[in-house]
């Protein structure tokens, strides 16, 4: 499994902006690939910065290159 640091230099190199790690974790939450939430998230069941829609596909593409989910 890819480091977020990985995850994070891939989409730079390909989508020219770095995710914020948060919005890597809803994503990989969306496909079932986290374990548990975050100690420091404040509302248990609200994320304070979701992932905007216009950078998810990028951030899909780079857990598919890592092949952490299918495309």
């Amino acid at each position: 499994m890819a480091t977020y640091r990985e995850i994070q230099k891939l989409v730079k190199a390909q989508g020219n902006f770095v995710p914020k790690t948060c919005w890597i974790a809803h994503v990989k939450s969306d496909f079932g690939l986290t374990d548990r939430i975050a100690s420091t998230r404040l509302v248990q069941n609200d994320r304070r910065y979701p992932c905007p829609a216009h950078r998810r596909p990028a951030i899909e593409a780079a857990l598919a290159h890592f092949n952490m989910i299918q495309s």
